[in-house]
């Protein structure tokens, strides 16, 4: 089944937030601990930091719809020569369905609509999945970064990048 991308409003970033906690809760307890998953909610994908973000940083959050519901979630921030892909997630049962190629099809898309040269994102160096994705789907690693996000946690990186 093909899915689409829905813009996420306003009164539907408390939905988003609960989506972004039941993937995460899912999907990360391999790779970080349980506090920094909590923490890493909170900062960065919580509605008030959300609703921030879209607000100062011109971010925008999707909803991946596949029929009625939703089965993921993309966000982005557009820069200067750039597209910023900071937020690419799927439930665990869809994944390996060939969705993520959509999404991030979708998000080169934005990419070129924007006028950007490239699509650039971080992905934890421990997330074998996803790296795997993004080298498969024609990424490559131009650094790896480790960034002091507060509370004594760090998000230790590799940092892609696909012209478009």
């Amino acid at each position: 089944m093909k899915i689409t991308m829905q813009p996420v409003s306003d009164a539907q970033l408390e939905a988003l937030a609960a989506l972004a906690d039941e993937i995460w809760h899912e999907f990360f307890p391999s790779i970080i601990s349980e506090g920094q998953i909590n923490y890493m909610l909170k900062k960065f994908q919580s509605a008030p930091a959300m609703r921030e973000q879209i607000a100062t940083g011109g971010y925008r959050y999707y909803f991946v719809m596949r029929g009625d519901e939703a089965i993921g979630y993309i966000g982005i921030q557009p820069e200067d020569e750039l597209l910023f892909l900071s937020k690419l997630y799927l439930k665990k049962e869809y994944r390996g369905h060939g969705y993520g190629r959509q999404m991030i099809d979708f998000v080169v898309q934005q990419a070129r609509e924007l006028g950007k040269s490239g699509v650039y994102l971080t992905v934890n160096r421990f997330n074998d999945g996803s790296v795997g994705v993004y080298h498969a789907t024609g990424f490559e690693v131009v650094r790896t970064q480790a960034t002091d996000i507060g509370s004594g946690y760090v998000m230790d990186d590799y940092v892609f990048q696909l012209s478009v």
